[in-house]
């Protein structure tokens, strides 16, 4: 997975497409990016539900904008260290000192550096923004993407350390001493 992390990147605010994507386009287009993180698909049945929870807007005309594309895939991305009740506050938060796109873009380059270190791509933690505008916001934001890199993290590693096939039998037994 290393490999697919080094060359991991999130499309930025306005690189996501500005003529609206269908239902079944946007789950497509939010899972094609996230699959080299292994462990974080949505669905369209999931959309929906995020639509009548109101965690994200109607989308107009049956289409799904660049704001709720990008909600998105924040969800997509947090939903695994935190609720969605948390997730929903974060959003609030951010909504009060950012626009949507800054607030996402930031959000992408955030977890592209923390992936990148989180996997020893890089020795050290790049500085996100600038200095001036930390945030609560933003330190929480970093927490969960720390959280969820770690999560990838864990998972790659204990996928790459699976038994092959032909040894699946003999992995999953436990050898007590003294028990022959």
């Amino acid at each position: 997975m290393p490999a697919c992390i080094e060359e991991f990147r999130m499309p930025r605010y306005r690189e996501i497409p500005d003529v609206g994507l269908y239902l079944d386009q946007t789950v497509k287009y939010v899972n094609r990016y996230l699959a080299p993180l292994g462990c974080m698909e949505i669905t369209s049945s999931m959309v929906s539900n995020y639509v009548k929870k109101g965690y994200i807007s109607n989308p107009v005309k049956k289409q799904y904008d660049a704001d709720q594309i990008a909600y998105l895939f924040f969800i997509s991305v947090a939903k695994s260290v935190l609720s969605m009740d948390n997730i929903a506050r974060l959003f609030e938060m951010q909504k009060k000192m950012y626009t949507a796109e800054i607030a996402y873009d930031f959000f992408c380059a955030e977890l592209e550096n923390m992936l990148q270190y989180t996997f020893g791509l890089k020795d050290f933690i790049d500085e996100v923004g600038t200095p001036e505008d930390r945030s609560e916001t933003k330190t929480m934001l970093r927490s969960t993407i720390i959280a969820v890199t770690h999560i990838i993290y864990l998972s790659s590693r204990f996928e790459t350390m699976k038994a092959p096939e032909d040894e699946t039998e003999d992995a999953g037994r436990m050898a007590l001493p003294g028990i022959g």
